[in-house]
Order: C-alpha cells, then structure tokens, then sequence
C-alpha cells in the first residue's frame, strides 16, 4: 500500500494517509501543504518539480488554481511532428506531462470519502461509486481525478442518450467508455442482417451494454455481452435492468468470446494499437491491437453457418501511421475470413472539426466502418 508524508505547519506534525491513483501514478515522495494563498506560478514551479501540493484550503480556489496552472503548461504547445505519426507521440507526451503536472494538486478524503475543505460539495457518493466502499483512513487523492469522479458520477446519474435506441439513456459508470461518440452504434443499429430471423448474437468488450442493446432492440431473442472489466460487466447489467432487457441480455465475464455460436459477433475494440498510460485508457489504446487480433482469430469458430462478424473500427489508425489497412486486411485474411461488405461513416465529434487541434490532419479524415466478416469455406 503506497502512503504520502507531510508536515502540518501549524504544528510541525507529520501526518501520513494511503495514496490512491486510478491511472497508477505513483506516490508523490516530496509533499507540502497549500493553501489559499499560494499563487499560480509557484504552484506551477513546484509541481514541475515534483512536489505535491496538499490542498487545504477553500475547494473554489482550488479548482480555479488547478486551472490556472493548466493555463501556464499550455503556453508551450507540443511542436508538430515531421509526420502523423510523430505527431500523435509528441501530442501523448505533452499530454502525459500535463497530467502528471496537473496530478500534483492533491485533496485528502476523510474516512468515509467525505472531502473537509470548504465550500466543498458532498463527494461521498460518487467517491463510492468510483472508489467502492470506505477502507477506513484518510486516503490522498489528486484534484484532477477528483473532479473526474465526480463528473462520471453526473453522467452515470443522468445518463447519455441514445438516438438509435428510440431516445433511452444509457448510464455510464466510471471507468467505462461513454457512448458519446455515436455513429458506431448507429452503425451497429442499421447494419443488414445477414438472417432473416436473427436469433443470437455476442457483443464482445461490451462496454456500457449499449450495443447489446441495440443488437436486442433489433431483434435477437439472445444477446451475450462479455468484457475483461468488472466495471463494465457491472455497468452493462445495470444498463440492461434499466432499459428493460434484462431477460434477453446475458452479461458474462471477465473475457472475451463466450462459449457457443451466434449469427451476429459484434466487437468494437480500442482503435488505437499504443499502450495505455492508465487503465482508463483502455477503451481507446490497445498495446499492438491485442484485442482486434484476438477477436478475428476466434471469430470463424464462433459463427453459426451464414453468420457474420461485425468489425467496428476507426481508420485513425491508419491515418497516423500505427497501422496500415494491408495489415489489417492482412489480418483478416490470415484468420480464415473474409469481408462481405463495409458500412462507411464519418465522425461526428468536435475534434473532427477542430483545426486548433494537434491530429486535425487526420481526424479530419477519419472514417469509422462497420466490416462484415464471414468465414472462408
């Protein structure tokens, strides 16, 4: 168990709590108490020197000092790469140092996740939805995820809605990929059956459950939705009870192909084959496309004759140069499968508009597709 030390001024105390990062950075070695006073730039110096900042004054400031500092790292933007794919390295990179920087502000919950700063809201509820239940002690915690919690708790409370499936909402829990990013389920939801009556179908890396939805909503009077996450699997039998599905939904795991065979095998992996700075990440970096490699290897074994394998996929990849479309296709073909077709589309996100942004070049290009596989005979 990582801790932190630091010395109370008042009372030249040393005090210790138990360290806990989601995106397992380590325990800062060097602490020192901040309070309202402290400005910008000295806070700024010394995070970039490696010192947390144990914040114990008005919760307010402190989230208007975590701003300002990230105003000051934003002053020098990544320089662009002499290609794609350098680009995206040195975006990641700068990204990393802002985090790691932005990481150092720290806040002390209290033993049962009650945050004792002032004007501080009540953060015991989502901190326990995040977190599960108090362990007992006080437990050192950076704003920065802090306000991430609390923000997944938000979304989880209202949900996001879900157009192709009639306007319902889905409720994200924390740690699990929000299905803010549409088009890949309205891909999943128009996609042409390749039965005439679908019978079963497997969503792997489930997510929310919002595609096994879908895939039921069609239809398929059975749905196996499978994730290597105990987050997810709980989120997705969450979303299920909610939307109604319960009964037509089956929530298995943690892996990735359930046993038996079904006339529609639906995966949507991280798009990105780079690995993850954080368990977070999980659901967009995917270190050598381990997940895509695994689902088309098993895929033909797991299809009932005439069936097919949906294969949702952004072309970002290709697009920054982390890998190309022979190898893909290359893949595909080395599994014994062929494509029966491909549904095009283009994003909708902010980014893919944004010129300010550091991978314009190629998310402005970007196309998600829906590839339907099917086994060579």
């Amino acid at each position: 168990m990582s801790t932190i030390s630091w010395t109370e001024p008042r009372t030249a105390t040393v005090r210790h709590a138990r360290w806990h990062s989601e995106s397992a950075a380590p325990a800062p070695r060097r602490v020192v108490v901040a309070v309202d006073r402290m400005r910008a730039d000295t806070a700024h110096r010394l995070a970039c020197e490696g010192t947390a900042l144990l914040w114990q004054g008005d919760f307010p400031h402190a989230r208007r000092l975590l701003e300002a500092v990230g105003r000051r790292i934003d002053r020098k933007p990544p320089r662009p790469g002499d290609s794609p794919i350098d680009s995206f390295h040195l975006h990641r990179r700068a990204r990393g140092h802002r985090a790691r920087v932005l990481g150092r502000l720290v806040v002390l919950l209290a033993d049962d996740h009650a945050l004792t700063l002032r004007r501080a809201p009540d953060v015991r509820e989502a901190c326990a939805a995040a977190y599960g239940p108090p362990r007992g002690g006080p437990v050192a915690v950076s704003l920065r995820e802090l306000l991430g919690v609390i923000g997944a708790h938000e979304w989880r409370r209202k949900g996001v809605e879900v157009p192709a499936l009639g306007g319902a909402r889905v409720h994200p829990h924390y740690g699990v990929f929000s299905p803010v990013r549409g088009e890949y389920v309205d891909l999943v939801a128009t996609a042409p059956l390749p039965v005439p009556v679908p019978r079963t179908a497997f969503d792997l890396g489930t997510g929310t459950g919002v595609l096994a939805a879908v895939l039921a909503r069609r239809g398929f009077g059975r749905v196996t939705a499978t994730d290597i996450s105990p987050r997810a699997l709980a989120c997705a039998r969450d979303n299920a009870r909610r939307l109604g599905l319960a009964g037509r939904i089956e929530v298995t795991g943690p892996g990735l192909f359930p046993g038996g065979r079904a006339d529609v095998v639906v995966c949507n992996p991280p798009w990105l084959p780079v690995r993850p700075s954080s368990a977070l990440e999980q659901g967009v970096y995917d270190p050598g496309g381990t997940m895509l490699h695994a689902f088309l290897d098993g895929l033909a074994s797991r299809l009932t004759p005439g069936g097919e394998g949906w294969l949702v996929l952004s072309d970002l990849a290709e697009r920054l140069g982390l890998r190309s479309r022979g190898e893909l296709l290359s893949a595909i073909e080395g599994a014994g499968l062929r494509v029966r077709g491909r549904i095009d589309t283009r994003p909708r996100h902010p980014r893919a508009t944004d010129p300010g942004d550091p991978l314009h070049a190629a998310r402005s290009r970007e196309t998600t597709s829906l590839w339907r596989l099917a086994a060579r005979r």
